[in-house]
């Protein structure tokens, strides 16, 4: 069956909503498997947020989950595919940054921590320049969550759990850069 991006988002968000977990990677490893996750796609940008969305809440994150999920969902289907190569900007990261904004409550005139996010986004989108491409949507998610589980845990004493990752995707990926991947191990 192919799928619209719209029901992608929407089939992502209610697995989220099903899910006990609190660990970003066992949530977005489990749907990342499913039919309507593609290998490499804009729906990444409503799916890595998400992930971060529902494991902080399962750990007891302070956070309406449902509420959450659909505003993600909101600013995740804005962003088009191909921003990491045609705007510089990874979709994986400006979801988890969306994520950390809405656990946040920030917004565009938000005070102090309007930058909070920022130090996230660069630092999160530094690793994956250093890594080079072609993009890899499970590498990009992968290094993004990583980052933001220290986020949450110095800024919000949130423990997510994140196992060491192997990707076993790479098989999919056409464009898998092998040993230069992280997490090719």
């Amino acid at each position: 069956m192919e799928y619209t991006l719209e029901q992608r988002a929407a089939l992502i968000i209610a697995e989220c909503e099903k899910s006990a977990s609190t660990c970003p990677y066992e949530i977005f490893h489990g749907i990342a498997k499913m039919d309507f996750v593609r290998i490499h796609g804009p729906e990444h940008h409503v799916l890595d947020g998400a992930c971060i969305l529902t494991a902080f809440s399962n750990a007891g994150g302070k956070v309406e989950l449902r509420e959450a999920l659909n505003k993600l969902m909101f600013e995740g289907l804005r962003m088009p595919g191909a921003a990491c190569g045609l705007w510089g900007v990874c979709g994986a990261v400006t979801s988890i940054g969306a994520a950390l904004a809405i656990i946040d409550g920030t917004g565009p005139l938000s005070g102090e921590d309007w930058g909070s996010h920022m130090k996230y986004t660069s630092a999160a989108l530094a690793r994956l320049a250093e890594t080079g491409g072609p993009r890899c949507c499970k590498r990009d998610a992968f290094a993004a969550m990583e980052q933001a589980v220290e986020y949450i845990a110095e800024r919000h004493g949130v423990t997510l759990d994140m196992p060491e990752i192997k990707c076993d995707f790479s098989p999919l990926n056409k464009q898998c850069i092998g040993e230069r991947c992280p997490y090719n191990r």
